[in-house]
């Protein structure tokens, strides 16, 4: 199998996890397409050395949290418009689902950037504090302090999120 159809084949099968990831980081759409779609290219650039070291997953993801941290911290990748709009996954919700992932959207798009990036990353992506301060690039104390932080401003705007929070705080 060449490169590129080794990287078509990765995306394909890792599109709808990265979107999730990117939509809980950035609490948009549009933006967590634009941050799929910008961390693919630049890991497209070096897919022979990425494939070639046996873990593209936990590069790939890697990548798009350096992408995404780069982004808020005011870099901005101008936007290349495309003639096509990308093919959105489709799947049955159930209700009750869709009401907990519209809450627990709208509670972290009242954290700030930081904090949500540590949520997402220590208890969507279940990261260690280690190997999430190693993501954001920042220490494990900060971590751990986000953490805290983000937990407690959720607990005061999504009280219906508690069982949630709660077990988040259970240590490991």
């Amino acid at each position: 199998m060449d490169d590129e159809a080794g990287f078509r084949e990765f995306v394909a099968a890792r599109l709808a996890q990265l979107s999730r990831v990117a939509y809980l980081l950035t609490g948009d759409h549009h933006k967590a397409e634009d941050l799929v779609q910008v961390t693919l290219v630049k890991v497209a650039r070096h897919w022979r050395r990425v494939s070639a070291a046996g873990a593209p997953d936990a590069y790939v993801r890697r990548a798009l949290y350096h992408e995404h941290v780069s982004s808020w911290r005011g870099k901005r990748v101008p936007e290349t418009p495309t003639a096509d709009p990308p093919e959105r996954a489709t799947g049955r919700d159930e209700s009750a689902e869709a009401v907990r992932r519209i809450v627990l959207r709208d509670a972290l798009a009242k954290l700030a950037p930081g904090q949500r990036a540590v949520i997402v990353l220590r208890y969507f992506e279940d990261l260690s504090e280690a190997d999430t301060a190693d993501a954001l690039g920042c220490s494990a104390g900060s971590v751990k302090s986000q953490a805290h932080h983000a937990l407690a401003r959720l607990r005061v705007v999504a009280p219906e999120l508690a069982e949630l929070i709660e077990d988040a705080e259970v240590p490991a």
